[in-house]
């Protein structure tokens, strides 16, 4: 079983719909901050990738809803990294509440581009080897 990373993150007033539930369309930022958090902890971080050159833009997402959540629930993004393959580095997510029941299962897939002609590029070495995979 690959490893898997935690972060945290609560539901604000401004993130919720009329009904009280988090707006479906924030899970993407709160799956960003599984993401990003997951890579820092490999000692991978966006900001240096793109200081050297390299973009990491989203080019599948997948969610599935599965119960709500609501202002101030405080969520746990879990966060796996699935694959690496050519130019694409693929994760899934579960978020779950405090009481411990699933929120949304997800999957990204992103792909390594170069910044200065936004052209896909094979995953860099250091992040293969960071990774393990």
């Amino acid at each position: 079983m690959r490893e898997k990373f935690y972060s945290t993150v609560r539901v604000r007033y401004g993130e919720t719909d009329q009904m009280g539930y988090c707006y479906y369309g924030n899970f993407a930022q709160y799956l960003e901050l599984g993401r990003v958090e997951a890579l820092r902890s490999l000692g991978i971080r966006y900001k240096d990738l793109e200081t050297e050159g390299i973009m990491l833009p989203v080019v599948d997402l997948q969610i599935k809803y599965i119960s709500p959540a609501k202002y101030d629930d405080l969520l746990t993004i879990e966060t796996r990294i699935e694959e690496i393959k050519g130019s694409r580095i693929c994760f899934e997510y579960k978020i779950y509440n405090e009481s411990n029941k699933e929120v949304i299962k997800a999957q990204t897939s992103l792909v390594f581009v170069a910044k200065r002609n936004m052209r896909p590029i094979k995953v860099p070495e250091f992040i293969v080897k960071a990774i393990g995979l």
